[in-house]
């Protein structure tokens, strides 16, 4: 299969970035340590190109109910200028995806979807659009992305802008960079502050040499994922998948029960969890997605979702499914490591607390 390659490519390689393949694109997993780059991120400002997400644009009368009927989450009482995290699901209440929806304003609506499920979800959305006085366009291939996150993104990417206020996490605005129209969400994947920018190529390619020359440090897929698990994000493939439902990745606060219709709400509301997400670190030993976690009697009861070494702590992290039905009540885990327990704490809050507004 041929890769695709974002219109950042070029700007990549001129970097000496590591380049791998990821959900069917070649994408730059570090450009000097991931430590580096994660450190970045938690301490000053790092920039990460994310151009092979999907966008989708809702535009007509049904805009704003289509995307509430789409999804578990409350698009409909949201105000405008606000983003919405929220699982795709099906009729059975397994997750086709997790998305955000951006209430651009009346009639518009944006839906950035994963890369890796950009058809599939434009097909389901399509399957069920039918009643709906609104039109839906796959604008994927016209769009690049930019990820801008630390805590100083707002100081380098306001002066840039024709206009950018100090606005609240998850809200969104269309503004212009370079005379281009360009849309800038205060979202992110890293529990840092930070914004994502989406425009056309050339005004994305023009902003990441901007960042380039105000020493913005270019940040890898590396990097992203050890900063989304530190916080405890979830990602589509580890986390959330096919077969299970928001409550088994602990995200039943995104399904609005009180919703009069959504796809899945029927199945969600009397179908109870078969799983728990758990946040897991280890003193000793890295923990890898599918090693298997053991009770106390070393029994297995679930398997890592994800794992890796938090840069931050200097310890082996994991977020863990266990079987609801096996969840031990000493709250005593091991993770199995090459066929060696390593006990690990179960902790209740993120690992690492980040500094979004």
């Amino acid at each position: 299969m041929t890769l695709l390659k974002t219109h950042l490519h070029e700007e990549h390689v001129k970097l000496a970035a590591k380049i791998v393949p990821f959900a069917g694109w070649d994408m730059p997993v570090q450009y000097t340590s991931v430590k580096e780059e994660v450190l970045a991120v938690r301490n000053d400002v790092g920039v990460f190109d994310v151009s092979h997400m999907g966008e989708f644009f809702l535009e007509g009368k049904d805009a704003e109910a289509f995307a509430d009927y789409l999804v578990t989450n409350d698009i409909l009482n949201a105000p405008y200028g606000k983003a919405i995290y929220s699982p795709l699901c099906r009729d059975n209440g397994t997750v086709i995806d997790d998305l955000i929806v951006y209430k651009l304003s009346p009639g518009r609506v944006m839906i950035c979807v994963n890369a890796s499920n950009i058809e599939k979800d434009f097909a389901w959305m399509q399957s069920r659009h039918q009643g709906f006085n609104c039109t839906l366009v796959n604008e994927s291939a016209n769009y690049s992305l930019l990820a801008l996150q630390g805590p100083r993104s707002y100081a380098v990417l306001a002066p840039l802008l024709k206009e950018l206020t100090d606005t609240e996490y998850y809200s969104v605005v269309e503004t212009a960079f370079e005379n281009e129209q360009v849309i800038v969400a205060r979202t992110g994947y890293t529990g840092e502050d930070g914004f994502e920018i989406f425009g056309s190529h050339v005004a994305i390619i023009t902003l990441w040499q901007k960042l380039m020359s105000l020493k913005v440090t270019p940040c890898g897929l590396a990097a992203r994922d050890v900063l989304r698990l530190e916080v405890g994000y979830p990602l589509y493939g580890h986390e959330l998948n096919d077969e299970l439902t928001p409550y088994d990745a602990a995200l039943g606060w995104t399904v609005k029960a009180q919703k009069t219709k959504f796809v899945g709400k029927e199945a969600l509301v009397s179908k109870p969890a078969k799983n728990k997400l758990v946040k897991l670190v280890l003193e000793k030993g890295i923990p890898r997605e599918g090693y298997s976690v053991l009770n106390s009697q070393h029994e297995k009861i679930g398997v890592v979702a994800s794992g890796t070494m938090s840069v931050i702590l200097n310890k082996g992290i994991a977020l863990a499914r266990i079987e609801i039905d096996k969840a031990p009540q000493d709250e005593v885990f091991f993770i199995d490591i090459r066929q060696k327990p390593y006990e690990a704490q179960l902790v209740k809050k993120p690992f690492v607390t980040g500094g979004h507004k």
